[in-house]
């Protein structure tokens, strides 16, 4: 198996020339008019715009920006997820030319379009349905999310979704995938692994996944995790969508002291500060 350093805390991430620190908080941008937790606030382009303001106002390191709900709704097809989203990383290469720029994608086309438009990493949330992409993020030398989704079709639900360990799928799929960008020409110092919670999964599946993190950390490759708002932590807390912050927080907190690097946030204000404890607490 392929492995980087990435997990030791004391060494950077360094994504297509941009450095992060030991704690990286990547705050969520949707150009969506139907997210499941803003319901479309910052579909506008106004509204994208000023929430990535925020955003970096508040300490995020970098802002990934989405053209498409992740759960099932109307269909979005490559030319109007390419208009939700080229104009607004152009936008926000231009306001803010230090952030790292992330788009959540699973299209090479898109992939393309967003790295011309000035992208910096590619957010496969699903787990490589399009192979194309990882050739992508290797001919313009930009980095790449490898993420978990138990082959599931982009944009569907688990149905009584199994696995004989679901941590041991999750390594064997995400290693696999960056030693494949890798191979392709990716640079190693910008490939990312994510768990995926909840997507492919279920409660049950996301928890064992949160208890046992250091298995992915283990690897080598920086781990990514996306668990803000999510719906493991609603079912387990008995929380709605409002009121996941705590949860969110909690999980963070458990995820950065098993050596997770990068935390996919709705609030990154609160994301910053809780990180900002852990680094403290885990001082010395």
């Amino acid at each position: 198996m392929t492995a980087l350093s990435g997990s030791d805390p004391g060494r950077d991430l360094v994504i297509n020339g941009r450095r992060l620190g030991r704690y990286a908080v990547m705050a969520v941008v949707n150009r969506t008019p139907d997210s499941f937790y803003d319901r479309g606030a910052t579909y506008g382009f106004r509204a994208a715009l000023a929430a990535v303001d925020r955003a970096v106002a508040a300490g995020a390191d970098i802002v990934d920006i989405g053209g498409v709900k992740a759960g099932p709704g109307d269909e979005v097809d490559v030319a109007e997820e390419l208009r939700r989203v080229v104009d607004v990383v152009a936008a926000v290469r231009e306001r803010h030319p230090h952030i790292v720029i992330s788009v959540d994608t699973w299209r090479a086309e898109v992939g393309e379009a967003v790295v011309e438009a000035g992208a910096d990493l590619l957010n496969d949330t699903w787990g490589g349905v399009d192979p194309r992409l990882a050739e992508v993020a290797a001919a313009h030398k930009v980095g790449l999310v490898c993420a978990h989704a138990g082959g599931l079709t982009p944009r569907t639900r688990p149905h009584r979704v199994g696995y004989a360990d679901v941590v041991a799928d999750v390594v064997a799929h995400v290693t696999a995938e960056a030693e494949r960008a890798v191979a392709l020409g990716v640079p190693p110092e910008g490939i990312l692994i994510d768990p995926a919670h909840d997507f492919g999964k279920n409660t049950r599946h996301s928890l064992e996944i949160t208890r046992r993190l250091g298995e992915l950390v283990a690897t080598g490759w920086p781990v990514l995790v996306a668990v803000s708002n999510k719906d493991f932590i609603g079912e387990t807390l008995g929380q709605d969508v409002r009121r996941r912050g705590v949860g969110t927080v909690a999980v963070l907190g458990v995820s950065a002291w098993l050596g997770a690097r990068v935390f996919r946030v709705h609030d990154a204000a609160a994301a910053r500060r809780a990180l900002a404890a852990v680094e403290e607490l885990t001082a010395g």
